[in-house]
C-alpha cells in the first residue's frame, strides 16, 4: 500500500574509521497493508546487522524536550486582615529504523544479496534511473514516477541503492530496526528521494552517539526564540515554532535545531540486554516449553491473579501476557501461532492446555532460537555496549517539507562547543496581586502576562540565531536577531508598566497601561498593602524526575515608612511540565 512518510528517526555512531546508522522503521500499526518494502540510497556497500528498537525508546526518553514552570505566588492583603494567605493552586501537565550478479538484459548490478531479520536486502548498483526503476516494478517495489530523476541525481554521484522487504512469511509486526555499518566516518540522512512519499513539515530526529558534540556540516543551525513558545500550555506548539524557526531567512527550510547534546548516561540501559537471554536451549524445546523458557529468561511472562476477576467477584479471570520485547510477540506469532478461536493470554499461559492444538509444522526450535538471537539477544548486547562505549550523545530535530529536500544533510562534531539541555527546561510563573503573572524564561527574560500568553504582534522572529557550524571554534553567526527580540519584549513589558513606571520611560505611571496591583494608581506591578503570603509548595512532574521539593521562600519586606509600597517576596506553587515526543 502507498505510505505517507511522516517521519524519521536515525541513530549514528561516529567511529573514527566507520560510520555505524541505526534506522527505526517507523509505520502505522493500524495499517492492513501485507507487505512492507523501502529503498535507501548510500555511498558505500555497508554490512547490515538487526537494530535494537528499545534502545531508539530510551534514547528518546531519556533525551526528550520538557518543558514546565513552577508557579509562585505574591503574599497580598487586599482588606488590611492578612487573610489572603497567598496559596494557590498550580497546573500540572504531560507529554509531551554476498551474492552478486547481474539483472540480465542490462539495468542495475546486483551487488549482494542477504536476509537481515525479517528483511530480504538486494544492493543495486548502476544502470540508468529508468533500468532501476524497472527493476522495481518487475520486483513488486510499488513506485512513484516522480522518483526518477531523483534515482538520476543518486545515479550520477555513484550511489548504490539498498532495496528492503520483509521475508516471505513475515509480519508486518516483525518489523525492526536496520543498523548499517559503513567504512568512512561520514553521516548523512539521504532524504532527497524521501520527498517523494514525505508530508509537509516531516519531522526528523538525528541522534549521535560519539566523542564530542555533533552539529551539521550543510545544513544551517538554529537556535529558536524562546518568547514565541506557549509556556502556560508547555510548549505545545513547539513543532510550530521549530518549523517556522528553520524556515526563517538563512535557514532556508534547511536547519536543525539541537535539543539535547551531553553525557550519554542520560539514556537508561533497562531493558536492552540481560546475561539471563540465551538463545541455545530453544533448539532442543518442545513447543509446550518456550513459555517457559522465556519466562525463566525475564523476556515473557504470563500470569492469572487467581481471583477470578479484576474485582474478586468470580467473572473471569484477571490474566496477562507481558512481552518483555518488543520484537517477541511476532517471533512467537511465526513459530508458536495461536490456534484458530483460541485467545492468546489463554494460549500462550497455558501450553499445555492447548498442546493438541500446536502446529508441529510451525515449530522450529533452531529456528526460533537462531531469530531469537538475531533480532533480540545480539543486538541488545550490542546497544549496551553502545551506551558504554560513547561518551557523548547528541539529539537533534528538524521539519521538511518535500520541496526542500533538494540537498541531504551531512553532520561532523566539534569539541569546541557547549552542552545542551532541554529535558527540563523549567520557567518562573509569579502571580502577582491583580492576578496578572510575570514569567522568568530559563535564559533570564521575564515576560508580563495577562491572561493567554502574549502574541507579540508585528515582527517578533521565530529564530534567535541562525549560524553555520565547522568541525572547530564557535559558530559562524549569520543571523543575530537577539537585540530585536529584546527591544520587542522590553515594549510589550512597559505597555504594563513592567519593571517600573521609571524604567519605562513613565514616571508619572499615566501611559503603561495595566500597574499591576488592581487600583488603577500608577504605582508599578505586584503592589499590595500588607500581608504575610504562605504559599503552598508541591510537585507533579508526569514522565520525569521532580523539578523540586516544593520548600519555597515565605517572606515579606518591611516598608520603610508608612504608606511605602509593600511587596510580598513568593513562595513556591507547583511544577508543571510536558515532555515533547
Amino acid at each position: 500500500m502507498p505510505v505517507d512518510q511522516t517521519g524519521e528517526v536515525i541513530l549514528f555512531v561516529m567511529g573514527e574509521e566507520t560510520t555505524e546508522a541505526h534506522i527505526q522503521v517507523q509505520y502505522d500499526p493500524t495499517t492492513e497493508a501485507e507487505a512492507f518494502a523501502w529503498v535507501v540510497p548510500v555511498t558505500e556497500l555497508p554490512e547490515f546487522a538487526v537494530g535494537s528498537d528499545r534502545l531508539f525508546t530510551n534514547i528518546l526518553a531519556g533525551t526528550v524536550p520538557s518543558y514546565g514552570f513552577t508557579s509562585q505566588f505574591d503574599s497580598c492583603d487586599f482588606d488590611g486582615s492578612g487573610g489572603d494567605d497567598g496559596a494557590g493552586g498550580g497546573e500540572t501537565g504531560a507529554a509531551g529504523d554476498s551474492g552478486g550478479g547481474s539483472t540480465g538484459g542490462g539495468g542495475p548490478t546486483i551487488i549482494l544479496e542477504e536476509t537481515v531479520g525479517a528483511f530480504d536486502v538486494v544492493a543495486l548498483q548502476g544502470g540508468t534511473a529508468e533500468e532501476v526503476m524497472l527493476w522495481l516494478a518487475n520486483n513488486n517495489y510499488q513506485q512513484d514516477p516522480a522518483a526518477e530523476p531523483i534515482f538520476e541525481e543518486y545515479l550520477a554521484e555513484d550511489y548504490i541503492f539498498l532495496a528492503f522487504r520483509l521475508t516471505t512469511g513475515a509480519e508486518v509486526a516483525e518489523i525492526h530496526p536496520i543498523s548499517l555499518t559503513f567504512p568512512n566516518n561520514e553521516a548523512c540522512v539521504p532524504i532527497r528521494l524521501t520527498r517523494i512519499a514525505a508530508v509537509d513539515d516531516m519531522e526528523i530526529r538525528t541522534f549521535f552517539l560519539s566523542e564530542d558534540r555533533v552539529v551539521p556540516e550543510t545544513y544551517k543551525h538554529v537556535l529558536i526564540n524562546p518568547l514565541k513558545l506557549d509556556w502556560p500550555n508547555f510548549a505545545s506548539n513547539y513543532k510550530e515554532v521549530i518549523t517556522l524557526a528553520v524556515d526563517a531567512d538563512e535557514a532556508n527550510g534547511r536547519a536543525f535545531v539541537t535539543e539535547y547534546a551531553g553525557s550519554s548516561t542520560a539514556v537508561s540501559a533497562s531493558g536492552l540486554f540481560s546475561e539471563t537471554w540465551d538463545a541455545s536451549p530453544f533448539a532442543a524445546a518442545e513447543a509446550v516449553d518456550v513459555v517457559d523458557l522465556l519466562d525463566a529468561q525475564g523476556l515473557m511472562s504470563c500470569f492469572d491473579d487467581g481471583f477470578g476477576g479484576s474485582d474478586g467477584s468470580g467473572g473471569g479471570s484477571d490474566s496477562a501476557c507481558q512481552y518483555n520485547h518488543p520484537l517477541l510477540r511476532g517471533l512467537l506469532a511465526q513459530w508458536l501461532p495461536i490456534p484458530e478461536g483460541i485467545d492468546e493470554i489463554e494460549f500462550y499461559g497455558c501450553l499445555s492446555c492447548y498442546e493438541g492444538l500446536i502446529d508441529p509444522m510451525a515449530w522450529n526450535g533452531t529456528e526460533f532460537g537462531q531469530a531469537l538471537a538475531e533480532r533480540i539477544i545480539e543486538p541488545g548486547d550490542h546497544a549496551a555496549s553502545l551506551l558504554d562505549s560513547w561518551p557523548y550523545l547528541t539529539r537533534m530535530y528538524t521539519t521538511i517539507s518535500p520541496a526542500e529536500m533538494t540537498a541531504d544533510p551531512f553532520f561532523h562534531e566539534n569539541a569546541d562547543l557547549a552542552d545542551v539541555d532541554l529535558t527540563n527546561a523549567s520557567a518562573t510563573r509569579r502571580v502577582l496581586c491583580n492576578s496578572d503573572e510575570v514569567w522568568t524564561l530559563p535564559n533570564g527574560d521575564e515576560v508580563y502576562v495577562t491572561g493567554a500568553w502574549p502574541d507579540f504582534d508585528g515582527e517578533m522572529p521565530w529564530e534567535e540565531e541562525v549560524s553555520e557550524i565547522s568541525t572547530k571554534g564557535a559558530p559562524i553567526v549569520l543571523a543575530d536577531r537577539t537585540a530585536e527580540i529584546d527591544a520587542q519584549l522590553i515594549e510589550h513589558n512597559c505597555e504594563h508598566n513592567y519593571p517600573t513606571p521609571e524604567a519605562c520611560g513613565n514616571p508619572s505611571g499615566e501611559d503603561g497601561g495595566s500597574d499591576g496591583d488592581g487600583d488603577g494608581d500608577g504605582d508599578g506591578p505586584g503592589g499590595g498593602d500588607a500581608g504575610q503570603g504562605t504559599g503552598t509548595g508541591g510537585a507533579d512532574s508526569a514522565g520525569q524526575a521532580d523539578g523540586g521539593d516544593g520548600d519555597g521562600c515565605n517572606c515579606s519586606t518591611t516598608p520603610s515608612s508608612g504608606g511605602g509600597l509593600l511587596f510580598g517576596l513568593f513562595g513556591l506553587g507547583l511544577l508543571a511540565v510536558r515532555r515533547r515526543e
